[in-house]
């Protein structure tokens, strides 16, 4: 997702998987955000926030796709750096799997209970308030309809903003939850922190 009015990107994410923060997050200050899910290939977030200097969203997806053979079990959304969205969902993705396109946003995801699971996190991403917030919001509401059909494991928050992290750095907030029984609830806690140690010093 873009914010415009911050000049951030983030990334949000939560699955019945380890660590899914190592694997599915990109993001570069100017540059775009990128989630690469279901059988995700982890060279696309470094090849794509490279593409992205100088491509759209729609020409990266379709450049990281178009030579790879495992295309139709990948799953990929991309914003660019003027917030332009677009997404790919291979046709063998383990269903529910889908993605929704919205102004500055991608929402996708795949093994979902249902379609709701997407709208509902949409309709976050649709709202007001802070960046940080909107996508917590996005995580909690995916998973109050049904959210990865497995289960629960870990969850992730990526944003990145130039300057604005700590030590002068460009994470603006890197939140991760790496196996919980609750990670979106886990997230919301070390959200919190964070805002507490962060967020009034920016």
């Amino acid at each position: 997702m873009y914010d415009p009015d911050l000049e951030a990107w983030g990334v949000g994410v939560a699955s019945k998987f380890l660590a899914v923060g190592a694997v599915v997050p990109h993001a570069k200050p100017k540059v775009g955000a990128i989630a690469t899910q279901a059988m995700a290939n982890a060279k696309f977030g470094p090849l794509g926030l490279e593409m992205l200097k100088e491509r759209t969203a729609k020409e990266v997806v379709e450049a990281l796709i178009a030579s790879d053979p495992l295309r139709e079990q990948r799953q990929i959304g991309v914003v660019d750096r003027f917030g332009n969205p677009y997404a790919f969902t291979g046709g063998k993705c383990k269903e529910y799997a889908n993605h929704i396109l919205g102004n500055n946003f991608s929402v996708q995801g795949n093994i979902l209970a249902s379609p709701e699971v997407l709208e509902a996190m949409a309709k976050e991403l649709e709202g007001r308030g802070p960046l940080h917030l909107r996508v917590l919001r996005a995580l909690e509401a995916g998973e109050r309809m049904g959210g990865d059909r497995r289960g629960k494991q870990s969850a992730a928050i990526l944003i990145v903003k130039e300057g604005a992290g700590p030590g002068g750095g460009d994470k603006y907030v890197d939140i991760r939850v790496d196996d919980s029984p609750e990670p979106v609830e886990e997230l919301k806690r070390l959200m919190k922190m964070w805002e507490s140690y962060f967020l009034t010093r920016i």
